[in-house]
């Protein structure tokens, strides 16, 4: 259950109070890579339980669901805050259509993509979640000896509204994950 509950005491008259923790998410991270080559600096995610449980009836009866990945490259500065370098934003959505039975999945922003149809939920998942080579800025734009790391904030969403309300309803979720420090220097 979430939220609050109230617990009833008869034999005392009492009511108390109690806070229960939430459910845990189902959205996770499950992987985060990040590449640093010679000309650019990309990133690799791929997200699990990215259509909980709530959604799925909206899902069948017509009402998209959005997944927003906004990945941030973050340099580690010691001593003080870490300074954001660059902020970009993937967002994808799955529509079903009730009269064909089919899924698609289509990129609406930070990348470019054909629309993926598919009649299996499973592929459309798949397809939905597996988000992969994104390029995140030029490895000469950055201070060869800067340590750099790569967080992510992955929301998912029935009709893009993710407030906490709809958290709470279990009509959206959200997730963050941080990459490992990182150097643009080989090391030897």
């Amino acid at each position: 259950m979430r939220g609050l509950r109230l617990v009833y005491h008869l034999g005392a008259a009492a009511m108390v109070l109690a806070v229960t923790a939430p459910a845990r998410a189902e959205l996770r991270i499950s992987d985060l890579d990040v590449f640093l080559n010679d000309h650019e600096v990309t990133v690799h995610v791929v997200l699990l339980g990215v259509l909980p449980a709530g959604l799925s009836e909206g899902i069948q009866s017509g009402i998209p669901a959005h997944i927003r990945l906004d990945i941030e490259l973050w340099q580690y500065q010691r001593m003080l805050p870490d300074r954001l370098l660059v902020t970009k934003t993937v967002e994808r959505t799955l529509a079903y259509n009730v009269v064909t039975r089919e899924f698609k999945v289509a990129a609406l922003k930070g990348e470019t993509r054909l629309v993926h149809t598919t009649r299996d939920l499973r592929d459309a998942q798949r397809v939905l979640s597996d988000i992969r080579g994104v390029k995140i800025t030029p490895a000469a734009d950055l201070d060869q000896n800067a340590v750099i790391y790569v967080r992510v904030n992955a929301t998912t969403a029935l009709n893009g509204e993710n407030t906490f309300v709809a958290r709470m309803n279990g009509m959206a979720e959200q997730t963050t994950r941080q990459s490992d420090y990182r150097t643009i220097q080989r090391i030897q």
